[in-house]
């Protein structure tokens, strides 16, 4: 029979829980609830006075052509980066995970880009393919390519992409890893006495035990690459050129902070919210028929 553990004080439960719930309201529900109010709203020049307006702002936004190009953008982004940043996780993991000797020190080594900033590591990948002074720059040109992230919108799509998913290799190591030590070595040990390849090994024991694990990294990446993303794509491309980086985070934020035009920044939020959603939505409904527990 299960024991319960006794509180004296009735109140000691939700006074525990009243600061995570004072956060979430503080910084989540609150600015949730504004941007929802002002996504309805239109403000005029001098922000003094603003004017209900139903759902123009949704309409004005699904018909332009700009905030459209955002959308395509933002996904073609999220997938790039969700695809290598838990690639690269991956082998990494399996490869740590086979290390003997000096296994603490490896591990710590690749854990260590999940400390920097998003804008901090943003530099770091602009200045490694600065056109003038980078080094990967130099070595690209070298082997006969003219990198130039400031004018060739495919280049600064593929910088924003590593700087971002170099920024997420290090917490999808940390769960592919622990999945991977979880896992049963007696299961691998028969299978390879069975005569299977490493290859086999892995594709038909040990990825399926990783399926829960990696469903868990596929819906966090999805939203990092959409939400978590501002101040790579601000501190190194600034959306550019031509937009060819404005993701739809990017896109509120020039929108609202720079054009002062906050009920379509809002509205743009809004919609954000709402395609995450969906994403996150879908991934449970029919990704998750593929996750072995």
């Amino acid at each position: 029979m299960e024991q319960q553990t006794p509180y004296k004080h009735k109140f000691l439960p939700y006074l525990l829980v009243a600061p995570q719930l004072l956060i979430t309201l503080v910084f989540f529900i609150w600015p949730a609830t504004e941007a929802l109010m002002q996504s309805f709203m239109v403000e005029n020049t001098f922000g003094t006075a603003s004017k209900f307006v139903w759902f123009e702002n949704f309409s004005y936004i699904l018909e332009d052509e700009q905030y459209l190009h955002s959308v395509q953008v933002s996904l073609v982004f999220a997938l790039a980066t969700t695809a290598v940043s838990m690639g690269l996780s991956l082998l990494l993991a399996v490869m740590a995970d086979r290390v003997v000797k000096g296994a603490q020190v490896y591990q710590t080594f690749l854990i260590w880009p999940y400390a920097v900033a998003p804008a901090i590591g943003g530099i770091l990948w602009y200045f490694m393919f600065n056109p003038s002074i980078g080094i990967l720059a130099y070595w690209l040109k070298g082997m006969g390519y003219q990198w130039n992230h400031q004018l060739n919108g495919m280049d600064a799509m593929i910088l924003v992409v590593i700087a971002a998913a170099w920024k997420q290799i290090s917490y999808n190591f940390l769960f592919f890893l622990a999945g991977l030590q979880s896992i049963p070595k007696s299961l691998i040990e028969a299978a390879a006495i069975d005569g299977a390849s490493p290859f086999k090994r892995f594709w038909d024991i040990v990825f399926p035990l990783l399926s829960p694990t990696t469903f868990f990294l596929l819906v966090v990446n999805v939203v990092y690459a959409f939400f978590d993303t501002f101040g790579i794509i601000h501190a190194t491309t600034a959306g550019g050129p031509a937009n060819s980086t404005a993701i739809m985070v990017y896109k509120v934020f020039n929108d609202g902070f720079v054009g002062l035009d906050y009920g379509s920044s809002a509205a743009q939020s809004v919609i954000l919210m709402m395609l995450v959603g969906v994403f996150t939505l879908v991934q449970f409904k029919y990704v998750e028929r593929k996750v072995q527990y």
